[in-house]
Formats: structure tokens, C-alpha cells, sequence
């Protein structure tokens, strides 16, 4: 497998700056296990689940993560990335190699932040001068939501996005990306899903900007892949055993959803209960053990998303997926449509339509449950056999900036329980 295989061109005109209003009437691509597509839309997933079927929502919250300072009379923005205790961050920086230790960052008369190292490959660590409630009063007045650079805002950001780059379910705080198939849903939908007799829970995974880096090395396996902070609880455990135990399909909403899953579960598919890190790299023939279908938003190329997507759907059926979606003007990245993969019935070689290749469980740190991590950890990476390159039929407009992907509801003060 080469990282050709997950490269396309996109028209601009496809990526979406804005969601679909009202949210079910984003579309929806299925791609069932037997093969085929099958365009839908979300507010049809009530037709698709089924009685016992069991849906896996992540409910992290977003933080308004972009700052916009200046350091004497030049501009610098600032996204946080990873909080180390002590009022100090790691983040990135735009024109980072502008910026020098020592240097103070004003975001506003009487908000600074101070570089205390920056490394020769541009990371960069600032403390600022508050921490706690402190800081985060300061963070909700200047700070701005962290979207994607491919989403179009003028610098501050808009006020609009405080709610619309938020599911419903967003609760508690620490990512610095949305789960971003998480903000179809809206509690008529879910109202409509469970007059189905379809169950729905919620699992935490903060999501961080490693996860939506673009792979650089041409060898996917080198890709470093950065660890996020999840939490399964006993009874969110529990839950999602009775309903495979019943015969029940278990339903991720999101990648973040099904990583934290697959790193929870046994061989047998039992789902334990889980506090740490997760560093799991999921690429094509990965033997899923703990999922029956996803609900995903549709990803960048070149991304470790897109490869879970193949992993789960095949090489060949995500292309034919992808190329058709652009040809009927599917909305992509986060604000954009979705689609739902059924898992195939087994992951091998031999699984119709999916398994394709071969792919190891990455790192995976469980930890006594506590406070999320400062610092990310890079997971092991599985080995890949050959693949073919995914093409879309679709103009090159240049580019595509490929930085972290990215409802409603404000960041309130309170910290969530």
C-alpha cells in the first residue's frame, strides 16, 4: 500500500463551508455489506437501524481553541493543542518560525501568553498568564472555534460556528476537532430512532489535531499516529455487550467513536471498560472485533480517516464511494454529507467486498481512569500490503489544505461532571 492510494483532487466547490439546514437533510451514501451504493438521506436512518440496534455517539466538547495575538506589529494565530498543566500549551502556530522563546503574545489589553521552547521541527509550547477557571473565562470572550482552514471564515471566526461545530451530545470538554458525523443528529432524529426501538449511547474521545494530520510518508505505516484521551464507562460497556449479546448491530457514529471502540474490545468483540490513551492507526484489513456499521463523515485524502474508511469498506468499494458521491455533488469534509458502512461479514482476504490487505492493532494505553494526559503518545503502526490509487473524476482546483478536520449548544463556564 502506498500513500498514492489515498490521494484525489476535489472541485472547491464540493467542500462544505456550512451544514445542511435542518441537519437530516444532509445526504447519506450507504454502502451495504452485499455491495452496491445506495443514496439516502439522514433523516432516513430511521428506516435503516433496526429494533436492538445500538448507537455509539462520542460526546466530547469542543473548546474555542484558535487565538489570534499579535507579537509587536505582526499577527499571530494560534490553535491549542495539548494542555501540559500550569497554564502552559503546546500548540500550533501560523509563521511559527517567526517566533522566538521569550517572545509574548497579547490576544488582548490584558490577556498574554509567553513561548517557552519551540522545536527545530516548529512545535511550539506558550504559558499564559492564568490558568483554570481563569483561563477558560479568557478562552470563551477571544478565543475562536478551531475549524479547518479549507472552511472559509474571516479571522475571529463567526459566532454561528460556537453552536454549529457542536453536536447535541457535547458535554465534556477537551477537544480541539468535532466529531463531526455527530452533527447530524438532532433530538427529532434521535426521537425518530428510538421510536424504532433503537438505543443510543455516548463514549468520550477528546478529539486532538494529530488525529486529522495529513500522512506524509509515502510508507503509511511510518506515519506517526498521535494518541487521544477516551473514556468508556462500566455501564456504557455493559450496554454495548447486551446489545451485541441480543443480536443487536452496534452502530459508531464517527471514526473518533469506533477508534475508542476497537481499542476497548476484545478479540471476542467485548468491550471493556477503558480510561487512557488511544494510539490505535487503522489501515486496510484491520480486523475489526467490536463494530457492524459506521456513520462517517466523507474525509480528506491522504488522511489516516480515509484509511480507516478503506479498511472498513474495502479499497475498491471507498473509491467507487467517494467517486460517485463527487459525481452527484455529495458535500464534503466536516460540515459536509455522510455515509454508512456495513461492515462486511468477515475481515480477511476473502471478505467480499472488504478486507482488503492486512493491518495490526497500533498502541494502546489503558490507564487507571484520571485526568486526560498533557502529552500525546505516537502508536505503532500496522505493515500493509499493495493497493491502487483512488482517482476521482473530478478537477484539480489547486491544493486542498489538509490541517486538522474539524452543535450546537455555547462553552459554558461550569465544568462538566
Amino acid at each position: 500500500m502506498h500513500l498514492a492510494d489515498f490521494d484525489f483532487a476535489l472541485p472547491r466547490e464540493l467542500i462544505a463551508d456550512r451544514p445542511a439546514e435542518p441537519r437530516e437533510a444532509a445526504r447519506l451514501l450507504v454502502l451495504p455489506a452485499a455491495g452496491g451504493l445506495s443514496d439516502r438521506h439522514i433523516a432516513d436512518l430511521p428506516e435503516l437501524v433496526r429494533p436492538g440496534d445500538l448507537l455509539v455517539f462520542n460526546d466530547t466538547k469542543v473548546i474555542p481553541a484558535r487565538l489570534v495575538g499579535r507579537r509587536g506589529l505582526a499577527t499571530v494565530e494560534i490553535t491549542l493543542a495539548h494542555d501540559l498543566g500550569g497554564g502552559a500549551w503546546s500548540v500550533y502556530a501560523k509563521g511559527a518560525r517567526r517566533l522566538h522563546p521569550g517572545d509574548r503574545l497579547a490576544f488582548a489589553a490584558n490577556f498574554f501568553a509567553e513561548i517557552v521552547s519551540k522545536t527545530p521541527e516548529g512545535a511550539v509550547t506558550l504559558r499564559f498568564d492564568r490558568e483554570g477557571e481563569a483561563f477558560r473565562a479568557a478562552l470563551l470572550r477571544y478565543g475562536a472555534m478551531p475549524l479547518p482552514p479549507y472552511i472559509r471564515r474571516p479571522r475571529g471566526g463567526d459566532p454561528r460556528d460556537r453552536s454549529d461545530y457542536q453536536t447535541i451530545f457535547a458535554r465534556a470538554e477537551g477537544a480541539v476537532a468535532a466529531p463531526t458525523a455527530g452533527l447530524h443528529f438532532t433530538p427529532a432524529l434521535l426521537a425518530a430512532i428510538a421510536a424504532r426501538g433503537t438505543e443510543w449511547v455516548t463514549v468520550t474521545l477528546h478529539v486532538g489535531p494529530g488525529t486529522f494530520l495529513p500522512v506524509k510518508e509515502e510508507d503509511p505505516r511510518e506515519h506517526p499516529m498521535h494518541a487521544e484521551w477516551g473514556l468508556i464507562g462500566a455501564e456504557t460497556a455493559s450496554r454495548i455487550n447486551r446489545a451485541r449479546a441480543r443480536g443487536g448491530r452496534i452502530i459508531a457514529i464517527g471514526t473518533t467513536s469506533l477508534r475508542l471502540l476497537e481499542t476497548a474490545a476484545a478479540e471476542s468483540g467485548e468491550v471493556a471498560e477503558f480510561c487512557g490513551e488511544t494510539g490505535l492507526f487503522i489501515l486496510p484489513g484491520y480486523p475489526f472485533r467490536a463494530i457492524d456499521l459506521l456513520l462517517t463523515t466523507f474525509h480528506l485524502p491522504r488522511s489516516t480517516l480515509l484509511m480507516l474508511a478503506a479498511a472498513l469498506a474495502g479499497l475498491n468499494r471507498i473509491k467507487a464511494a467517494y467517486a460517485h458521491a463527487a459525481l452527484s455533488g455529495y458535500r464534503f469534509f466536516s460540515y459536509g454529507d455522510a455515509c454508512l458502512i456495513e461492515a462486511p461479514p468477515q475481515f480477511s482476504l476473502s471478505a467480499p467486498g472488504g478486507g482488503e490487505g492486512w493491518g495490526e492493532v497500533g498502541d494502546s494505553r489503558a490507564a487507571a481512569c484520571g485526568p486526560r494526559p498533557s502529552r500525546p503518545h505516537a502508536g505503532e503502526t500496522p505493515a500493509v500490503r499493495t493497493g491502487t490509487h483512488l482517482t476521482l473524476p473530478a478537477r484539480r482546483a489547486g491544493p486542498l489544505p489538509l490541517p486538522p478536520e474539524g452543535r450546537r449548544g455555547e462553552w459554558p463556564g461550569a465544568v462538566p461532571s
